[in-house]
């Protein structure tokens, strides 16, 4: 079985890039909902704690005031939105082409040829997913406006990262934890769906709604496997800068405050708006990334 097409690393910038440009356009409302959700530790029990929960002091103003609350951050969103974009959707490929250079023959006497292709997918996209790390202190920054603005005190960007200092990496293990099985569904689950659902035999030759549908098992997948420790990892984030508090801690005060179905929190509005958000700049990084590349290689 042949490996898919290469595509040059100029075309996976510029289309994972342009991916994350139109998620972060269209989501950011969407993602900070989420992250208050998850934030939250009470029991939610009527739709004006929702609205509370959601809109924190701007509640009771009325909802075209409120709609534009759901926008802090913005600009720490974008720079990482389209930095986590183009590494991880940039860089997966090449850490496929690698296993396939490398590991090709052990995959697939291990698995059988289709198994071990979509498997070496879901490794190079587990293998990308831990190094995301690197990322992690534009997304606390990102976290705490949408959840937490009084731990920035007035402080801008360069105060806080030569106050900070590696601070902003705290809860890196638990981000690791949760990205290598997050992005192993999420890459693992997309390349099942295109070899078994779909019958692709070149990943890269699908067409947007085969990409759609891929996208959708892959975001689903991942979404459920990384939960519990996503929740974790945005309550160790979304805490003032002086309360570092432990992901075990964390776990442990949850465990007894709240019972085993907090760490679930926020899944079932994850999967219905964060879901939505993942397959739609999923899919077009995989649509734009051979597009752009037609387009490079005809300069």
């Amino acid at each position: 079985m042949s490996n898919d097409k290469k595509q040059s690393g100029l075309a996976r910038v510029l289309g994972s890039a342009s991916a994350g440009i139109l998620e972060i356009s269209v989501f950011h409302p969407v993602d900070t909902i989420s992250k208050r959700l998850m934030s939250n530790h009470t029991k939610i029990t009527s739709a004006s704690h929702l609205n509370s929960v959601i809109f924190r002091e701007h509640a009771a103003e009325a909802f075209s005031k409120r709609i534009f609350t759901l926008f802090p951050g913005l600009g720490y969103a974008a720079v990482y939105k389209i930095l986590q974009r183009v590494y991880k959707y940039g860089g997966q490929p090449f850490a496929n082409e690698f296993l396939n250079k490398n590991f090709k023959a052990d995959f697939d006497s291990a698995f059988g040829d289709k198994t071990g292709k979509a498997l070496r997918s879901a490794t190079a996209g587990s293998l990308i997913g831990i190094g995301e790390v690197v990322l992690l202190p534009l997304d606390v920054l990102k976290i705490k406006r949408q959840t937490n603005p009084e731990a920035f005190r007035g402080r801008g960007f360069i105060k806080i990262l030569k106050d900070e200092g590696f601070g902003l990496y705290r809860g890196w293990g638990w981000t690791a934890a949760r990205n290598a099985p997050g992005s192993f569904a999420l890459f693992g689950g997309n390349a099942f769906a295109k070899e078994y659902i779909l019958g692709l035999k070149d990943y890269s030759e699908a067409t947007w709604s085969q990409n759609f549908v891929s996208s959708i098992v892959g975001a689903s997948a991942s979404l459920i496997v990384s939960a519990p420790l996503d929740v974790i990892k945005t309550r160790i984030q979304n805490r003032n800068f002086d309360n570092p508090e432990s992901g075990f801690k964390i776990v442990q005060n949850t465990l007894k405050n709240e019972g085993i179905t907090a760490f679930f929190k926020g899944l079932t509005p994850k999967l219905l708006t964060t879901g939505p958000k993942l397959v739609f700049s999923f899919a077009l990084a995989q649509t734009f990334i051979p597009m752009f590349d037609k387009l490079v290689n005809k300069q």
